[in-house]
């Protein structure tokens, strides 16, 4: 698939997630229609409900792989960057640890999204929140104008992730921080997985080696690069996510294939310096 046609899909897909509220792309599931709730999911990739019941109603959409806001030790005052906000729920968490001298950004490419974020934001009277339309590969930030960015199951969709990561260099003030949850892969996808659409918009053929994954955050100029955790995903999560389903049945995936694929996949939450 060329770039564009890439994003056109992506943004199709989130823009769907959007207008219906359904969940996509978490560690539980690799799709647009999970039936698990939102709490559920949130809960079992790392937020706590304290965490889900301190956000506008509305904002989590059970989407993400990974909670980057745990490793991300903010500061009152901070400014953050959220690359791929969605309908703002680590932008409002964020909001709530860097205080109202504090600001958040987030960015995202689907206007439905946005639309539904600023929605959100507006019935909390969040005033140190602000949501952007841009692509997270040029983004619509100033050079060294953020302290922190985080990401949540985001840059595995974006086409040029390494571009992805010297966006988010650039912006950072040196000693910035970046703080990250996604989905890489341990070892190389089949060809017709790589090719799916369906596959891409669930957060899976777009995914990246592990160590291509670290590389490119190194490559753009980030120091101290840790993986603080990674979770596989399980076979019954697959088997049972109605996506993943059908691309097994359109590919003729045998059990095995399936176990194979599941092992191929995890969520991992990572960090990285800009040096000072």
């Amino acid at each position: 698939m060329k770039d564009t046609e890439v994003q056109k899909s992506v943004r199709e897909g989130y823009a769907k997630v959007a207008k219906q509220g359904s969940s996509c792309c978490n560690q539980n599931s690799t799709c647009c229609n999970n039936t698990k709730s939102a709490l559920d999911i949130s809960k079992g990739i790392g937020y706590s409900e304290e965490d889900v019941n301190s956000v506008p109603d509305g904002a989590n959409l059970g989407l993400g792989c990974g909670n980057p806001l745990a490793v991300a030790s903010l500061k009152e005052g901070e400014t953050v960057l959220d690359l791929g906000s969605g309908a703002g729920f680590d932008c409002f968490l964020a909001a709530n640890k860097v205080g109202k001298g504090g600001r958040v950004i987030g960015v995202d490419m689907t206007p439905e999204m946005l639309e539904k974020a600023r929605e959100n934001a507006a019935k909390d009277n969040y005033t140190n929140v602000e949501f952007r339309l841009g692509e997270i590969e040029n983004l619509p930030a100033a050079d060294r104008s953020v302290d922190v960015i985080i990401s949540n199951c985001v840059i595995n969709l974006a086409p040029d992730k390494r571009r992805v990561f010297k966006e988010a260099f650039r912006v950072l003030k040196p000693g910035g921080r970046l703080m990250v949850s996604d989905i890489v892969l341990t070892k190389e996808l089949p060809e017709a997985i790589k090719n799916s659409v369906q596959a891409y918009i669930g957060c899976v053929s777009g995914a990246i080696l592990e160590e291509e994954y670290l590389g490119a955050i190194e490559a753009a100029g980030f120091q101290d690069v840790r993986v603080a955790d990674e979770t596989g995903i399980a076979t019954d999560s697959l088997e049972s996510d109605p996506v993943a389903s059908s691309i097994a049945e359109s590919l003729e995936l045998t059990p095995d294939e399936i176990q194979d694929l599941a092992g191929s996949i995890i969520s991992i939450r990572v960090s990285g310096l800009k040096p000072e």
